[in-house]
């Protein structure tokens, strides 16, 4: 129960519902306890009229009036509180998913490397949703019948300690007998939830790649991934269920012999003249409006043991702290120059995979600086730590002297824009697209930033013009289309430091050549650091720096490097030869032939 403690807690401010619901709770509770005195006190008045042969009508029509009165009033307390459960199970919904996803929003780019993206968002509708049904059952059902049970045993023990004391007996009965069957059920359950999320991760996954699935003929082997993992549920569900329920057979039978004992004891004892028939007919509504929610306690305590599971699964990652963080007080990055310099830099995704090691070199202001190495060299990994989505383990990344990590994240990202090798866009139209990088920016600003991207045209011939929806991650659209857009965004964000990863490998030579004027008009004036996978791009930077290993093989302009007999001279070699061999060998440095 503690983690569920800790989700109220998460919503503080909902009090003024719990209040309410508690205020509600009360008076259903009163007003469902109101109708077996009401129809002790009638059994009575007809009891003594039988006996006496004089009928009270006035007293019978007045305690039937009353019956109805604390109906009516149970029915409005009910359904108002079950307003307030309902608005607040809503209202908390809201709140834990917020928190969710903006300390998701927080995680570092190494979280999302070893999670699938369906995973995470499976993780989020299972979990948040086990836990607010659990606290709407909770607040319009669970909290009335919990209360409605301790008034009951306040009110038989006016009337009976013996009965009073075997009520009492029940709970912790009921409680020990669950608590026996609960930890291997709870160890079922997690197994339960992790190939749900592991299948829906998966799903997920298949369903925004569909293109390859059909391509490759693979829809029958998907389908099998996802049906063993739910059959492995139902394996589990089919074990985990036969003990749940065997063990509530044990339950029920012990609490069926203390109703038993009960009942025995009222008969009896109302035979021998210690109650009257109005009196046992109130403590046997009283025992039967207990059996209702112990019988059913079972599945109250399945739900709260789902919630439970559910919720540590929600604080796992909310217990999760990002590894990339700003200091106190760390002040914005101020951007006057432009000046890159990574300094004795190096970093591993883990401590067994060292990818770079004592990098340095500096891009000047306005240079365009290209880095080339074969796949795995650590190029992204550059970017990635210039953007600071990882952190490096030893060394330095300055601009214009100040290190990256001294500055607020926010501001750091503010002066970097970035175009990526695949082009990321959103689903929703080509303005929004093209905003993200600054969403109060004017039509014009936009319109400016497309004709500047060389995108103007083909977006006037459009039926919607910047308004035309592009569909998931930009389909409706070719790769020079997107890539454009994606250039646009960039120039709107205007920038002061560029990173490019090269985008005309995959593209048409008229496309290649749209998209390489936006890209030389993006570059100019800003300090430009180019993953690059054209030897015609590369021939035309101020600067190559070239990875081998990890480590910087050769600096120098392409001119200079073209002499060295190293990796670029030796790819300008390579793209002399037709050979497969030598083909191969410019794929593995990911330069297009």
């Amino acid at each position: 129960m503690h983690t569920l403690l800790k989700v109220l807690g998460y919503a503080r401010h909902l009090w003024p519902y719990y209040v309410g619901i508690i205020i509600f709770s009360v008076l259903m509770s009163l007003t469902a306890l109101a109708a077996p005195f009401i129809i002790k006190d009638a059994t009575d008045l007809v009891v003594a009229a039988i006996q006496t042969g004089n009928p009270d009508i006035s007293g019978a029509i007045w305690l039937a009036v009353a019956l109805f009165v604390a109906d009516v009033l149970n029915t409005l307390f009910t359904n108002w509180g079950g307003y307030l459960g309902d608005v607040m199970s809503a209202k908390l919904k809201k709140q834990l998913s917020e928190r969710y996803y903006t300390h998701l929003l927080k995680l570092p780019q190494s979280y999302y490397d070893k999670e699938l993206t369906g995973t995470i968002i499976n993780r989020l509708n299972r979990t948040i949703f086990e836990v607010t049904q659990f606290m709407n059952m909770f607040a319009n059902n669970f909290f009335q019948m919990f209360l409605t049970m301790i008034l009951t045993v306040i009110i038989v023990l006016t009337y009976s300690w013996e009965l009073a004391l075997l009520l009492i007996i029940l709970y912790p009965l009921f409680m020990w007998l669950t608590a026996l069957t609960s930890k291997k059920w709870q160890k079922w359950q997690n197994e339960k939830n992790l190939q749900t999320d592991i299948a829906s991760g998966r799903f997920a996954e298949v369903i925004s790649q569909i293109r390859v699935v059909k391509s490759f003929i693979q829809e029958n082997l998907e389908f099998r991934h996802f049906e063993r993992r739910f059959q492995h549920t139902i394996d589990i569900t089919h074990k985990q269920s036969r003990y749940w329920h065997n063990m509530d057979i044990t339950r029920r039978f012990a609490l069926n012999a203390i109703f038993f004992a009960m009942f025995a004891y009222l008969f009896v004892k109302t035979a021998e003249g210690r109650f009257t028939v109005g009196e046992m007919v109130l403590l046997l509504q009283l025992i039967n409006m207990m059996r209702f929610p112990i019988f059913n306690m079972s599945f109250i305590i399945e739900g709260i043991q789902k919630a439970i599971s559910g919720s540590r699964d929600y604080f796992k990652v909310m217990e999760l702290e990002p590894a990339v963080a700003d200091k106190d007080h760390a002040p914005a990055l101020e951007v006057s120059e432009g000046r890159v310099e990574y300094h004795e830099v190096d970093f591993g995704y883990n401590e067994h995979d060292q990818v770079l090691k004592r990098i340095s070199f500096a891009v000047e202001p306005g240079e365009k600086v290209a880095l080339v190495g074969e796949s795995g060299e650590g190029k992204t990994t550059l970017t990635s730590l210039l953007l600071r989505l990882y952190d490096v383990n030893n060394g330095t990344i300055t601009i214009d002297g100040t290190s990256v990590d001294e500055v607020r994240q926010t501001s750091l990202r503010e002066n970097i824009a970035v175009v990526f090798q695949e082009p990321a866009l959103f689903s929703g139209t080509i303005r929004e697209n093209i905003a993200y990088a600054k969403p109060h920016a004017t039509d014009d600003d936009i319109e400016k930033a497309a004709k500047a991207a060389n995108a103007f045209d083909f977006i006037a011939k459009l039926e919607n013009g910047f308004d035309t929806e592009i569909g998931e991650r930009g389909l409706k659209l070719s790769g020079g289309q997107k890539q454009r857009i994606a250039i646009a965004r960039a120039i709107l964000k205007n920038a002061p430091i560029l990173l490019l990863d090269e985008a005309t490998s995959s593209l048409d030579s008229r496309a290649e050549k749209q998209v390489q004027e936006a890209l030389d008009r993006l570059m100019k004036g800003r300090t430009t650091l180019i993953i690059a996978h054209r030897l015609s791009t590369i021939a035309h930077v101020d600067r190559i720096v070239t990875l081998k290993h990890g480590e910087i093989d050769e600096v120098g302009t392409p001119k200079q490097l073209a002499k060295t007999g190293g990796i670029y001279a030796q790819l300008l070699e390579l793209q002399m030869g037709s050979s497969e061999q030598a083909k191969a060998k410019l794929r593995d440095y990911e330069i297009a032939t």
